[in-house]
């Protein structure tokens, strides 16, 4: 029977599952931060973790990193158990929101430290280190200081020294929160391009729904530690399980009917003449970009909130009708 030694790498086998959590729970004292959760991504995925703030999405990448064990359960990476491997025997590595480069470093250096670290000689390193800042489109600015380089430009920075060790699996968290809208779009596109030319699995944090949806093969839902559901992003969208994926994934309007709780797509809602839908009141018109949004109030209460193409006619006050296919309305789970 073959052993492996202490200081071997581990986790390199050929697996189609790159990354597995069997019932993971974490608490911190009596806080509950994860509630037994359970979800596989494969090799070559780009799979997001969506939710708000404090819902276990960065607490389940740093038990997936290895900067923390879970409390109970199991993470298995590459088919073995690695609950008690230290990361840096963990064919993973990370990028942070706050991208954590040297800033008396220049970019060719901040990209070539962690070969440094390795004792991998200068001149490899440094010809390594090109190769990355070409990958991420950076070809020419290894001189140059981090003080230097726009919030855009820093980000590219941190994923070239995260990929210079060629790592199975990369973990983004929210790694684009500091950006502005225009950068983040980008950047958005820049990420998928190199999850695809590379091939390597990608795990990213976000609370934007438009990045998870835009960018990923597969999401998990996260709500208050645990998951609500994983599907891909049109099923996602289309057909969500529960009221909060429903209304936390694009806004969906959620009507009770018959007892039973459905989800209406703002988008797939008509305002037609009173007497031809449902009656309601307009309570607010605004312009939002893509559309028109116009809110609605029912006789019974409840506020639907219409997406509109074309320019608004309607102001607070007016009495509209609503009105939707049957197949618009989708179920929900209790």
């Amino acid at each position: 029977m073959q052993t492996r030694s202490a200081s071997a790498p581990i986790l390199r086998e050929k697996s189609l599952e790159a990354v597995r959590l069997d019932k993971v729970g974490m608490r911190y004292g009596r806080v509950v931060a994860l509630e037994s959760i359970s979800f596989s991504v494969q090799e070559g995925e780009f799979f997001s973790l969506l939710g708000p703030s404090g819902s276990g999405k960065t607490t389940t990448l740093r038990l997936i990193a290895g900067f923390d064990r879970p409390s109970s359960g199991k993470v298995y990476l590459f088919g073995q158990d690695a609950t008690h491997v230290p990361p840096y025997r963990r064919a993973v590595n990370t990028v942070f929101q706050d991208y954590a480069l040297f800033p008396h470093m220049n970019v060719r250096d901040n990209v070539a430290y962690p070969l440094l670290i390795r004792k991998v000689p200068r001149t490899e390193r440094y010809r390594k280190a090109e190769e990355m800042l070409a990958l991420v489109k950076l070809e020419g600015f290894g001189d140059r200081r981090i003080s230097q380089l726009s919030g855009g430009q820093k980000q590219r920075v941190a994923l070239a020294r995260a990929l210079i060790l060629k790592p199975r699996v990369l973990l983004l968290d929210e790694p684009l929160g500091a950006l502005d809208l225009k950068l983040r779009q980008e950047m958005q596109v820049e990420l998928k391009r190199l999850q695809q030319l590379l091939g390597i699995t990608f795990i990213y944090v976000t609370y934007d729904q438009g990045e998870a949806l835009s960018m990923s093969d597969r999401v998990a839902v996260f709500s208050r530690g645990r998951i609500e559901q994983i599907a891909p992003p049109k099923e996602l969208y289309y057909r969500p399980r529960t009221q909060f994926v429903a209304e936390f994934v694009g806004g969906a309007n959620v009507l009770v009917v018959g007892g039973k709780r459905f989800a209406l797509r703002p988008e797939r809602i008509r305002v037609v003449k009173p007497s031809e839908g449902i009656l309601g009141r307009v309570e607010a018109a605004s312009f939002v970009g893509y559309g028109n949004q116009v809110e609605v109030r029912l006789g019974d209460g409840t506020l639907i909130r219409v997406l509109m193409a074309g320019d608004s006619v309607f102001t607070p006050g007016d009495e509209v009708g609503l009105a939707w296919d049957g197949d618009a309305l989708w179920p929900l789970e209790e």
